[in-house]
């Protein structure tokens, strides 16, 4: 894996500001140079709350660069929707995957592992892992 094919993030929350605003806190959190691609697809394509498997969709493809794409969720049926477009199989890129973690710390260390280089696996891994923060 090198830097010009980085693993792609996408962010699906039921809220597109939520998103959104996660998406810029990794972005900031990642700074430095330049970061991997990272796409949020929030809410539904009027502007309400749910998940859209459309703007699921144009997310991946905005942001894969043929190295795969970790897709983080934030709850219910965000999960439901990216795992049957992942049953289906032709709406995400072919190395798109589900990635269990949490929402907010899982997509800031997703996306520092993307951006330092990580293939899709130290992805996965590094964001799994930021279930293992303990707060107190």
């Amino acid at each position: 894996m090198s830097i010009e094919a980085p693993v792609g993030i996408v962010l699906v929350s039921h809220s597109g500001p939520v998103a959104t605003a996660v998406a810029a806190l990794a972005q900031g959190l990642a700074g430095g140079g330049g970061t991997a691609p990272v796409a949020a697809a929030g809410g539904t394509p009027d502007g309400g709350l749910g998940t859209s498997s459309e703007l699921i969709a144009a997310a991946a493809a905005s942001v894969d660069r043929g190295a795969g794409v970790a897709i983080l969720v934030d709850l219910g049926s965000a999960v439901l929707t990216v795992k049957a477009m992942l049953a289906e199989g032709d709406e995400l890129p072919p190395e798109a995957r589900l990635v269990d973690a949490p929402f907010v710390e899982g997509a800031v260390a997703a996306l520092v592992t993307a951006s330092a280089g990580g293939d899709l696996d130290a992805v996965e891994a590094a964001a799994s892992e930021a279930y293992q923060y303990r707060k107190q």
